[in-house]
């Protein structure tokens, strides 16, 4: 796809416009239309222990989660989310309940008895998933969607007389073979996986159904929910569904808040998206407030912001398809930048003199200083100041001026439209001029969405994080932003799902003991799943994983591959080191480099 493609995701990529939806009714909580975005999570729990459910449920509940998802893996299982919803409505608790169903139709036929809302993931919901590589026919085809529809229409006609919602969910991770041979492991084959299942609802006469589209690369996952919002807009006004937000396995700690913050606040920014859920590897109620946060620190952030006011301009970038824009290479201080260069990580003289000795800085090092790098700023609603710069000879740094009543994501795609494309941009990933006030979860998520949003549009070739007041944090998580937005790898990428009832060992703690004995290798890319729901299809972007098959037995993998099995857990994360190692991946910690 082009710039040029008929294809819109949102009205206006220069100012912020909420997408219009019908509402999905899920109990007594609607999701779409003027409903605020609503935050929900999902529980850790046994589902076979009622009362343990019941316990984190009402703790979520308590910490503001206005809906609470809980897996059902087999029929038998199902049964229990009777007494699961029943002591939750005995405990004045009313927030609705969502059945997670993977494998297994018979257990979403039990599931949709006793909660609000059933979801389903179009790849495995009575579908082939076995990475086989065939051609399909057009006869063929159709025939895996009928059998696959026989299976599902049952479902669909039970949400219809209990009054249920759905959520047609679609992972990267886990596309169907069918789906997988006639459109690739793409943003594309996650959407037309989504629309069969929505073209047999609506054949039904049912539409109380939301969709999703995750993926633990918020490139992928970005460039899924904008396909997919293309797509309904193109296939009529009716198509106007709701839309639920996930970055999938995005981890734990800062980097999982990261990755987050990049796909839901990107997509946020621009007007898309009617509930979230922040998936980490942490207790489920450390979700909440990191949800909450992120929702209310975007909304702040456009509803600040004046429209342009600019002269009708086409984007810089195909909103469909990740592409840096093309800048020139510029040298400034002995570094160079633009191109195909690293996008470079900026600081202020005053930030500059806040830090400690560079070597104490490990990998996390100022590479430019704002004040003697020569940067042009500019209003980019300006045509004066923009024509002036675009007349240089030569290219050279350019940045939005500070003070403008502009979101940053507004005002930098305006800047890259206007000006040449020759000329290196410097984001910004606030245009305040103090961070006084700003406490430190806000001016990690705000960062993370602003400029992880516009480094995944292509635009940007260096950043200056000025929002965390603190000069050396403020550095360090400029280069964890740059990795969360795949932009620069400097350290060890993990993704690790967070825990579920589904989980087969304590994803918390096993993640921690992973990053404590890979977490010095550079560009590595690990998985870390405590199931095979979404697994082997998640590591297709990994080099290796680690997943759970059995109780207290580990597989492991090469990129999708399974070449280990059954190793009993207390010997895994030593079996990965030696599987790494037999990979040629491997190098010794070197004391001197910290990462975080």
């Amino acid at each position: 796809m082009s710039v040029s493609s008929s294809l819109q995701h949102c009205p206006d990529l220069f100012s912020y416009q909420r997408r219009e939806s019908r509402v999905c009714q899920v109990g007594r909580v609607g999701i779409g239309g003027a409903n605020p975005v609503r935050v929900q999570s999902m529980l850790t729990s046994d589902t076979r222990d009622a009362q343990a459910c019941i316990r984190e449920a009402l703790e979520l509940a308590s910490a503001g989660c206005e809906i609470v998802r809980v897996t059902a893996q087999t029929r038998v299982i199902a049964e229990n989310l009777r007494e699961i919803a029943a002591g939750l409505r005995a405990a004045g608790c009313e927030v609705p309940l969502v059945a997670d169903i993977h494998f297994k139709p018979d257990a979403a036929m039990e599931a949709v008895k006793w909660v609000e809302k059933i979801r389903v993931n179009p790849g495995n919901y009575a579908d082939k998933k076995k990475f086989v590589v065939r051609e399909y026919t057009d006869e063929v085809y159709a025939q895996e969607v009928e059998a696959m529809a026989a299976q599902f229409i049952p479902l669909v006609d039970q949400c219809i007389a209990l009054n249920r919602a759905m959520r047609i969910g679609t992972n990267h991770g886990s596309l169907s073979d069918r789906i997988m041979n006639r459109f690739g492991d793409t943003p594309l084959g996650m959407v037309e996986s989504a629309l069969e299942f929505a073209r047999i609802a609506r054949g039904r006469g049912f539409h109380n159904f939301i969709f999703s589209m995750k993926a633990s690369n918020p490139k992928v996952m970005i460039s899924a929910y904008r396909l997919l919002v293309a797509r309904l807009r193109e296939l009529g006004s009716d198509w106007n569904y709701p839309l639920h937000l996930g970055v999938t396995e995005a981890g734990d700690g800062e980097d999982g808040r990261i990755k987050s913050a990049i796909g839901i606040g990107s997509l946020l920014l621009d007007g898309i998206g009617d509930t979230v859920r922040v998936s980490l590897t942490e207790d489920a109620v450390c979700e909440i407030p990191v949800a909450r946060a992120l929702v209310d620190e975007l909304a702040s952030e456009v509803s600040g912001g004046t429209a342009c006011q600019a002269p009708a301009v086409p984007p810089s970038f195909d909103p469909f398809v990740h592409q840096r824009r093309a800048s020139q290479r510029l040298v400034v201080s002995g570094v160079a930048a633009g191109a195909s260069e690293p996008v470079r990580v900026f600081t202020t003289r005053a930030a500059a003199a806040q830090l400690p000795d560079p070597a104490s800085l490990g990998l996390f090092q100022p590479e430019l200083v704002l004040e003697e790098a020569g940067v042009e700023m500019v209003d980019p609603r300006e045509t004066a100041a923009i024509n002036a710069i675009n007349g240089k000879d030569g290219p050279c740094w350019v940045s939005v001026a500070d003070g403008l009543e502009m979101a940053p994501i507004h005002a930098f795609r305006l800047l890259a439209a206007r000006i040449d494309p020759r000329h290196p941009i410097l984001l910004k990933d606030t245009l305040a001029t103090s961070a006084s006030g700003v406490d430190s979860q806000s001016a990690l998520l705000r960062a993370a969405a602003t400029l992880g949003a516009l480094l995944c549009d292509g635009i940007g070739d260096a950043v200056l994080l000025r929002g965390q007041p603190n000069a050396q944090e403020a550095i360090r998580l400029s280069y964890n932003i740059l990795q969360g937005a795949g932009v620069r790898i400097f350290k060890t990428d993990y993704v690790a799902c967070p825990s579920c009832g589904r989980t087969l060992f304590n994803l918390q703690s096993t993640t921690q003991n992973i990053r404590r004995a890979t977490g010095h290798l550079k560009g590595v890319r690990i998985a870390v799943m405590g199931c095979i729901v979404n697994g082997p299809g998640e590591m297709a972007d990994a080099d290796f994983g680690y997943v759970g098959g059995a109780p207290g037995k580990i597989n492991l993998y090469v990129g999708k591959t399974p070449v280990k099995f059954n190793i009993p857990e207390a010997e895994a994360v030593q079996r990965l080191i030696d599987l790494i190692r037999e990979h040629g991946r491997w190098v010794d910690p070197d004391p001197s480099q910290s990462v975080g």
